[in-house]
């Protein structure tokens, strides 16, 4: 009986365990953003992106509380808090970039050394302007961003500050190598939700560059 009850454990772990692994790779299996390949060498490529239309935010702090709260509201948006209570469906991946903040006046204020970030979720194609909800929260703003090309480098793993600083250099310097124009600072997609396994990841760091 006690053989039993552990085999019955046991399988139970297992079953966990396996749901740990596949849920992550299953809920980010949702509609991305289009682009088509331009080059590829390794890791890196070179993207042509659709038009697209994003939800996007605009969140002081550093990078991982900006994109925690940037997340926050625009799922809030698309999880029903919008002009018809109407559900959007996720797509892929989460964008994160850094702002630009405009001074107020009077008074003025001054930001903080750790910037201002943008952090986009890119609405499903479906839509347009016309006929996405609108967002009851005045800090989510729609709007139209124009076709671009990228130069991109994905990896896995966690996206901890080295990381991404580790592929932004890659990446800068595959751009140099090839004699390739940034136009863009470096922009973070993030591909999966924060419960999928680092090793089954899949996150990116992208520059614009000139066609």
């Amino acid at each position: 009986m006690k053989k039993r009850i552990i085999w019955i454990l046991v399988g139970a772990v297992v079953l966990v365990a396996l749901a740990a692994i596949l849920w992550g790779p299953l809920v980010s299996n949702v509609e991305q953003a289009k682009y088509a390949v331009v080059e590829k060498q390794g890791a890196i490529e070179i993207r042509d992106y659709a038009p697209m239309i994003v939800a996007e935010v605009s969140v002081p702090g550093d990078r991982e509380t900006a994109i925690s709260d940037g997340f926050r509201m625009i799922a809030d948006y698309i999880f029903g808090n919008n002009s018809s209570s109407q559900k959007v469906a996720m797509t892929a991946p989460v964008i994160q970039e850094p702002g630009e903040m405009i001074a107020m006046t009077a008074p003025v204020t001054q930001q903080g050394s750790e910037g201002v970030w943008l952090v986009r979720f890119v609405m499903p194609s479906s839509y347009t302007m016309q006929t996405l909800p609108k967002p009851n929260n005045a800090e989510v703003i729609l709007k139209e961003v124009a076709g671009k090309r990228f130069a991109a480098i994905r990896f896995s793993g966690l996206p901890k500050p080295m990381s991404l600083e580790e592929h932004t250099k890659e990446l800068e310097a595959f751009i140099q190598a090839n004699n390739l124009q940034a136009v863009s600072e470096p922009t973070y997609a993030f591909f999966n939700p924060p419960w999928t396994l680092p090793f089954l990841r899949r996150n990116e760091v992208m520059i614009e560059i000139g066609r």
